[in-house]
């Protein structure tokens, strides 16, 4: 009885702080519809992997049943019943027409693009409005209305006189309209297509490690993997956030998850509890930074700078490392400033867990591993979510619980595909906004405004970038702010000499980094609803375990070997920029943790602070001016620490 109220707890937390509303819990029949439709879905999505066919109509026909489950799956209202009423019906009803219109006169539609008729009109029109509505349930109003104003200005901004950077030519509904829904720019471009192939095997895939227990064996082998140190409980949060990541694929839903059961040892341990705040939700925000899965952003970079995905796991690789070296330097930290303490836990050594349960690290092996023999990721991920079911049938617990038996592989398919909604509806609204600056040719004229307003400086072109998408993601999810910031932000960039691949991972950090800033950041607000913590002390000190992240992205940009530390370039400057890097974030951490080899003082610590700012420069001079920086402010620290101890 304990165990279900607690659960209900985590689930009621997630749905208050993550941005994607929470699903309806559907009874009787309405359920059954739902998981036959969802199950069928998936299905359609794995057949498409082995048999694929024309990209358009597939992407029309996936919309076609998303959006009717968005509306059956989810509440017009916080706090509405969770059976469907008329109205939910009747839109989902609505939703299916429209969206199935273009299947039925495609050959015809595509032909008549440029001269839709008043029919054509109408559809897309029912289609935008019912998306918006359905974009409204599950991920809030905000996203609807930064639709809406794109739409104002594409439909207005021929009013706008003519001498001004934003200003065009206007067009009239029937044109708008038309380059939403009948081309691949707008509601069925990039995102969608992202939402429609990548995103739904991905959710799949989780769905099936997470009903085949891998969930509650990342958490359990993290907390034997760390057992006898003052230091393990931040580092067992932090590694079981990594691994749990990969199940989640959310922030806010890995912070709640492991924080659910991680708080009681981090208070034994002696951590307060906005500081232990801050390491669980340092420990979600890393999930969606990290390989092997990233987030769903991470898959349009892909599409977008044609390249495998495996290429864009390249990129992310070094900044991973970086960032869990901050979080554990941190840790490390804390612990001797704080005198945190071994808290013994009764999980046994974490062989006999590995043992019995290892085979659960054998699918996330098996997606990189094939993908390096040059398979797509389509596949490779398939061929783990096979490998991921096969394996469950080795469960040796009572009963074989987590055996994915047919009834159980059903539940997971299905739940594979409603996992999927919130992102698939986000992308397809993401894509009219995708369709308004290709109209309009906004992305070129916002980049140019931004470099004209920076003064065609790179630094204050970057720092105008990195707030611009910080503030965007602190109003709309993570996928959509980053499809924003791409064709509105990342122009400028571009005009600035950046390489597409160095400008898209920034916007990347950025967009998911939005999830940890001031001042709303939900995980930290969800970490210190757990915690009982101050929100506004809990959001300050995981904005310092996850620095390092927010200040990485700008070597990508700035440096000359900003390149290398996305793995790009001769392996002798990949590795020295890593290593100096590493460095970076070492004396950052000092300057924010206020720890060497005792409490540091505000002289180490500024001095660190300079110190690593020169060493993210990543050129010859810069960097021995760092390390002679860091070399003082050591010096001065043991001076200090020597005439404390003999007056």
């Amino acid at each position: 009885m304990t165990e279900t109220r607690h659960e209900t707890s985590a689930e009621d937390l997630v749905a208050e702080f993550d941005a994607e509303r929470p699903a309806r819990r559907l009874p009787g029949r309405p359920a059954a519809l739902v998981t036959i439709v969802a199950l069928a879905l998936s299905l359609y999505a794995l057949y498409q992997t082995f048999r694929p066919g024309p990209v358009l109509p597939y992407r029309m026909a996936f919309l076609a049943v998303v959006l009717p489950l968005a509306f059956v799956c989810y509440k017009a209202r916080r706090g509405g019943r969770d059976r469907p009423g008329t109205l939910d019906w009747a839109l989902a009803a609505l939703s299916l027409v429209v969206c199935a219109y273009p299947l039925v006169v495609f050959d015809d539609l595509i032909r008549r693009a440029y001269a839709p008729t008043p029919l054509d009109v109408a559809a897309g029109a029912l289609l935008t409005l019912l998306l918006l509505e359905a974009c409204r349930r599950t991920v809030g109003w905000i996203l609807p209305v930064v639709c809406a104003v794109f739409f104002a200005y594409a439909y207005y901004g021929g009013y706008l006189p003519a001498d001004w950077a934003l200003g065009h030519r206007g067009y009239d509904l029937d044109r708008i309209v038309a380059s939403f829904t009948m081309g691949t720019e707008g509601v069925y471009g990039v995102p969608l297509d992202v939402a429609a192939t990548y995103i739904i095997l991905f959710t799949i895939y989780g769905a099936v490690l997470d009903h085949s227990g891998a969930g509650r064996f990342f958490v359990d082998v993290s907390f034997a993997a760390f057992r006898r140190s003052r230091s393990a409980p931040g580092r067992t949060v932090t590694l079981a956030g990594f691994l749990l990541g990969t199940v989640s694929g959310s922030g806010v839903a890995t912070t709640v998850s492991v924080g659910s059961v991680a708080w009681p040892i981090l208070r034994r341990a002696g951590y307060p509890r906005e500081q232990a705040g801050g390491v669980l939700a340092a420990a979600g925000i890393g999930a969606i930074l990290s390989p092997p899965t990233l987030g769903a952003a991470a898959f349009i970079i892909a599409e977008y700078l044609r390249v495998s995905y495996l290429t864009v796991l390249v990129y992310a690789t070094i900044p991973t490392i970086l960032y869990y070296l901050g979080v554990f330097l941190a840790i490390e930290m804390d612990a001797r400033r704080y005198g945190t303490r071994a808290v013994p836990v009764d999980v046994g050594s974490p062989w006999p867990l590995i043992r019995r349960f290892g085979y659960h690290f054998s699918s996330l092996f098996m997606i990189i591993i094939l993908m390096a023999l040059g398979q797509s990721p389509f596949r490779a991920v398939v061929y783990a979510t096979l490998l991921a079911f096969a394996l469950s049938f080795l469960d040796r617990t009572p009963g074989g619980e987590h055996r994915l038996t047919p009834r159980r592989a059903v539940r997971a398919l299905a739940a594979g595909a409603t996992g999927v909604l919130p992102v698939a509806v986000t992308c397809a609204a993401a894509g009219t906004i995708v369709g308004v600056v290709t109209l309009t040719g906004l992305g070129l004229k916002a980049g140019s405004l931004i470099v004209g307003l920076s003064g065609g400086n790179l630094a204050a072109t970057a720092v105008a970038c990195a707030l611009a998408v910080l503030l965007l993601g602190l109003a709309v999810p993570v996928t959509a702010s980053f499809v924003i910031a791409a064709v509105i932000i990342g122009p400028a960039l571009l005009n600035l000499g950046v390489t597409p691949a160095e400008a898209y991972m920034f916007i990347f950090y950025y967009a998911v980094l939005s999830e940890v800033s001031p001042p709303t950041a939900l995980s930290a607000f969800a970490a210190s609803a757990i915690t009982g913590g101050n929100a506004h002390r809990t959001m300050w000190a995981t904005w310092k375990y996850t620095l390092p992240a927010f200040l990485v992205p700008f070597a990508f940009v700035l440096t000359p070997s900003g390149a290398a530390l996305l793995a790009q370039g001769p392996i002798g400057e990949i590795l020295l920029a890593a290593a100096v890097s590493a460095l970076a974030v070492a004396v950052l951490a000092v300057a924010t943790g206020g720890w060497i080899n005792g409490p540091a003082g505000p002289a180490e610590r500024g001095l660190c602070a300079l110190a690593a700012v020169l060493l993210l420069v990543l050129s010859p001079w810069p960097v021995l001016a760092g390390l002679g920086v860091a070399a003082l402010a050591l010096a001065v620290h043991f001076v200090r620490r020597h005439r404390e101890a003999h007056p």
